[in-house]
């Protein structure tokens, strides 16, 4: 191994999440698939709290995209009511913890009760300077980057900025999440593989790690195993579970 400097370097500086699986792992158990979301709410406790204590800078969970509402009217009801009851219950122990959440996603659609709460669990834990949590809801990556395009075109219209200035640090700009270091790993559970609509832009370059785990049963193990296989790739120092573990509790 080399210098533990070196080992921390090599981790991941933001880690995306498309959290798979809730509704099939209820199904395995005869349960209504709200069981599974709200069994999926611990899975996330769990994955932030690794993810800080591995001094990982952002995480971002993608917890309702855009094509979520074709689902059925009660499903998105609940997962309405559920995101709410979250936001609520878990902002002020984020904010405890010095991390900052953000919400990212076209939040015109939801109803204004939902939108306060987001807006007073942003406002809440703004200032703090540890990991940023970004839960992508009502998020799509084309829809990212045509409210970005309808953006830098408006600035053109208004003489802002010339059609020549437009490169891939102004698009970027204007992309969500543009203070935020790319995404350098993807973690898709429950066996599919595709990135479903998610950051197109900021996915660029990420490693992207499937696991066939439901999302319920993803735990610390399962991030830990995450980042040993990113650290393996990109570094190749041939690191060990038990050294990210180890990282954790330093």
């Amino acid at each position: 191994m080399h210098n533990s400097q070196a080992f921390t370097d090599s981790l991941p500086k933001h880690i995306a999440i498309i959290m798979d699986g809730n509704g099939r792992w209820a199904k395995a158990q005869g349960k209504p698939r709200v069981f599974g979301h709200k069994n999926g709410v611990q899975a996330v406790r769990k994955t932030i709290s690794s993810a800080a204590r591995l001094g990982i800078k952002a995480v971002t969970l993608f917890a309702f995209s855009s094509e979520n509402w074709r689902r059925p009217e009660e499903e998105v009801g609940i997962l309405m009511e559920l995101f709410i009851s979250v936001l609520s219950s878990e902002v002020k122990k984020l904010h405890k913890n010095n991390l900052q959440l953000r919400v990212i996603g076209d939040k015109s659609r939801f109803n204004d009760r939902l939108q306060k709460k987001i807006e007073e669990a942003e406002a809440l834990t703004s200032t703090n300077t540890g990991m940023v949590i970004n839960i992508a809801a009502n998020y799509g990556g084309k829809w990212d980057i045509q409210q970005a395009m309808t953006s830098i075109a408006q600035k053109v219209k208004s003489g802002n900025i010339n059609v020549e200035d437009i490169d891939e640090a102004m698009i970027t700009q204007h992309l969500t999440m543009s203070d935020i270091p790319e995404v350098d790993l993807l973690i898709r559970t429950s066996g599919e593989c595709r990135i479903s609509n998610f950051m197109l832009w900021q996915l660029a370059y990420a490693e992207m790690y499937f696991t066939e785990q439901f999302w319920p049963d993803f735990n610390e193990d399962s991030l830990v195993e995450a980042v040993t296989w990113f650290v393996n790739r990109e570094r190749r120092f041939g690191c060990t579970g038990e050294q990210i573990k180890a990282l954790m509790d330093s």
